[in-house]
């Protein structure tokens, strides 16, 4: 019973993410690495049969709200995988912005109701930290998205 209980879980599951559209979200301020993220997240979206209308580029870390807000603002998006990074400066600027940010990226997913997978490194994120990170942050935000979309 148990394991017919796990199948009928598995099925609903697939069931219920087929057809659904998400959007990536990303930062330019390291548009080389956020590229690579870009690449991974297309192709963990690929393999979860998620469908991505939309890519959107912003300057940085501040201006992902904003964003994020008029993409979750649309009927045809499922949800959003914000990708970036906020890296290690000579001052607090990145842990403030970071805290910002993070903070109303949760309140905008809790307003829509439509889950938002983070894949924002850092903050304090060290340059000599950040390539190992790049693709299972990116994937780790989609599949994020693809788990909660139930």
């Amino acid at each position: 019973m148990e394991f017919i209980c796990d199948l009928l879980f598995v099925i609903c599951n697939l069931v219920s993410t087929v057809n659904k559209n998400i959007a990536l979200l990303l930062g330019s301020f390291h548009k080389a690495q956020v590229e690579e993220m870009l690449d991974e997240a297309r192709k963990a979206a690929g393999e979860l049969s998620l469908n991505i209308i939309a890519e959107i580029w912003v300057p940085g870390s501040y201006e992902k709200p904003l964003a994020l807000k008029k993409l979750l603002m649309r009927e045809d998006i499922d949800a959003v995988a914000v990708l970036g990074i906020i890296e290690r400066g000579e001052t607090k600027h990145g842990l403030v912005m970071a805290e910002v940010v993070m903070k109303k990226i949760v309140d905008l997913e809790l307003e829509y109701m439509k889950p938002v997978g983070i894949g924002i490194l850092g903050p304090e994120i060290l340059p000599n930290q950040i390539s190992s990170r790049l693709r299972p942050y990116a994937k780790e935000a989609v599949s994020a998205v693809k788990e909660m979309l139930f």
